[in-house]
């Protein structure tokens, strides 16, 4: 069922001045920088969270045609975003506002998906508003957690037009939230193995490479648990959506066999790119995001490798609060941001896998319509399978484990143990 929204739509807004919305090329960390450089603060903050027996209480399940029976556009709405994911000057936000006049007040208070689930989980489980009505979290243990106790408001699929006619068929099917019932993609992440073709000398293409005795000392690894399990599971030939904890202990066995060989030369979070750069680290692990911004902005020729095991993809979603205020107005703006010249402006900035594949088109358009170095970028950005996946890459990419409730510490305490020891 659909509801009318109240607030006036005066029609589609002009579209903005050429690089009004781009040559964002200043040096900045990635989304996923944003979280490393929050590291000590936020597992503190979540541990001490933890240590406070706070009630994670299950509300009743919500029947879709009756929450959204009677709800209207109040013509305001609160986005909870991560830091350096919406450019500067917010322009999606404000082409939102012109065109149907409500309101955005953006907000970047999500440093990780932990310590930000610490502060919203009470106010849920109270049945109060966590202070925003559009909210984004990555697919891990926190976010299967809001869709267990039943905390996130189902989605109106009537009232989602533009995610129907643009949104990657790869992003229908994800298995921590079938036919996208309570969250749409906001940007997608790969985990893979980066290198410098010149001092490695020879072509990097499995997982394996990450153990060859060859690279003693100078592979780097990183430090979350997940990550790591993740590509040990890949190495054994798991799936890791799909691993048991018999599939998680003979993973922690090959990274400790890893460790104690002496091939990892550290343990990593955003800043396994100095030493991939500097040469005191031949081949990492690394973020598909991070190297493209790496190169395109330093100038340096790393490269991006999708395992022959296969590697991971994660994704960083927008959901409702059940208890938010305006949530037919966020539904309009989830909405606003599968339009195919938003998604555009919007990947211009980030440079993650966006979930509009027609996004690369008109970014290539644009690279022909512009001149020099802002050319180049679009024309770098339009064609770089890190932004923009081909479907045998896709094919290849793999859902991150997510242990099942009551399991979590003890998953995490096999692989902390082997990166903390």
């Amino acid at each position: 069922m659909a509801v009318r929204p109240t607030a006036p739509a005066p029609g589609r807004a002009a579209p903005l001045p050429a690089g009004s919305a781009r040559g964002l090329t200043r040096a900045r960390i990635g989304r996923r920088g944003a979280l490393a450089l929050a590291g000590a603060a936020a597992l503190s903050s979540a541990a001490a969270l933890a240590g406070c027996g706070i009630p994670a209480r299950e509300r009743p399940a919500v029947d879709p045609d009756a929450f959204w029976a009677d709800k209207r556009s109040n013509g305001r709405l609160t986005f909870a975003n991560w830091p350096l994911y919406m450019d500067p000057d917010r322009t999606p936000l404000r082409r939102f506002s012109d065109r149907t006049g409500i309101e955005v007040d953006y907000r970047e208070p999500i440093q990780d998906s932990p310590s930000y689930f610490g502060q919203i989980q009470p106010r849920l489980a109270a049945g109060d508003s966590v202070g925003c009505d559009l909210m984004v979290l990555t697919n891990d243990r926190e976010l299967s957690t809001l869709l267990r106790l039943g905390y996130l408001a189902p989605l109106d699929h009537d009232l989602l037009p533009a995610f129907a006619a643009h949104g990657a068929d790869a992003h229908r099917h994800a298995p921590y939230d079938p036919g996208n019932a309570y969250c749409l993609p906001y940007a997608s992440g790969i985990t893979g193995i980066a290198y410098d073709p010149e001092r490695v000398g020879r072509e990097i293409t499995a997982i394996a490479d990450l153990w060859d005795p060859a690279f003693r000392g100078r592979v780097g690894m990183m430090r979350d648990a997940p990550e790591i399990a993740n590509f040990a599971l890949l190495l054994n030939g798991v799936a890791p959506a799909e691993s048991t904890p018999a599939d998680w202990d003979a993973a922690a066995e090959r990274l400790r066999a890893q460790r104690d060989a002496g091939i990892v030369r550290g343990y990593y979070e955003q800043d396994y790119l100095r030493p991939l750069t500097n040469g005191d680290v031949l081949l990492s692990m690394a973020w598909s995001g991070d190297v493209f911004q790496q190169n395109l902005e330093e100038g340096t020729r790393l490269r991006f490798v999708i395992p022959d095991e296969g590697a991971t993809i994660w994704t960083d979603n927008m959901m409702i609060p059940i208890t938010a205020e305006n949530p037919l107005d966020a539904l309009m703006l989830m909405d606003f941001l599968y339009e195919p010249d938003i998604a555009a402006d919007l990947t211009e900035y980030i440079a993650y896998v966006s979930p509009v594949p027609e996004a690369r088109e008109l970014i290539q358009e644009r690279a022909e319509q512009a001149s020099g170095a802002e050319a180049a970028r679009l024309a770098e950005l339009a064609g770089s399978p890190l932004v923009f996946p081909s479907a045998d890459d896709r094919a290849r990419l793999h859902s991150y484990v997510v242990p099942p409730p009551g399991e979590d510490q003890a998953f995490s305490e096999r692989f902390l143990a082997i990166t903390q020891g």
